[in-house]
């Protein structure tokens, strides 16, 4: 549900990253990576005016710099306004060509009792790809949930336009041929399953 030819994010974007998976004892603070078998989620969303544009979300190995920057080269168009909050691997962001304004993000509890978030259309999108994930599938496996992110981002990024979306979705499913399943586990990159090429190994 990836088109190889979609245009980049821009103009004023807003970035978060969340965790995607239940609760889970004995994790010392948000930013532990070992031994958490939550999923690290990286979103991307235009701003327009007070409400969403198009979005993209990818799962992500770490919090680093060099993990983080390389997704917005490729999926925000450079010159473009990147909102986020003050994690210290958005700093590099300026150096990679974009505009950044960082903002601090208040505690959960302050956010509980109506303090305002730091990227408020990014925590929105969050949260409602984890409600369509709770009441659509009822939980996901951490080695497929990219492809799941893909469909969620590609509902998300044709909410307004139904039929253009089936449309595309017929386009695409024309210009590939089956997609292999271990291809899907991992969210392995697609674009070489293209009609008329050897298929993928995986």
């Amino acid at each position: 549900m990836v088109s190889t030819t979609r245009e980049p994010l821009r103009g004023e974007v807003e970035v978060d990253d969340t965790w995607v998976g239940g609760e889970q004892a004995g994790l010392r603070g948000s930013r532990q990576l070992k031994n958490r078998r939550a999923a690290l989620v990286l979103v991307a969303v235009e701003k327009r005016g007070k409400a969403s544009g198009r979005a993209r979300m990818s799962v992500i190995p770490d919090f680093k710099a060099a993990t983080i920057i390389p997704f917005l080269t490729k999926n925000v168009a450079s010159g473009s306004t990147i909102y986020t909050d003050g994690l210290k691997s958005f700093v590099g962001l300026s150096e990679a060509g974009f505009k950044h304004v960082a903002r601090t993000q208040p505690l959960r509890s302050e956010l509980r009792k109506g303090a305002k978030s730091a990227v408020p259309l990014a925590d929105r999108a969050i949260g409602n790809l984890q409600q369509w994930l709770i009441g659509t599938y009822h939980g996901v496996s951490k080695a497929q949930l990219q492809v799941y992110l893909d469909e969620f981002i590609f509902r998300h990024n044709r909410r307004k336009t139904p039929a253009a979306a089936f449309q595309t979705l017929l386009g695409l499913g024309t210009g590939r041929k089956s997609t292999k399943y271990e291809q899907i586990r991992g969210g392995k990159d697609l674009n070489r399953n293209l009609l008329g090429l050897a298929e993928a190994t995986g």
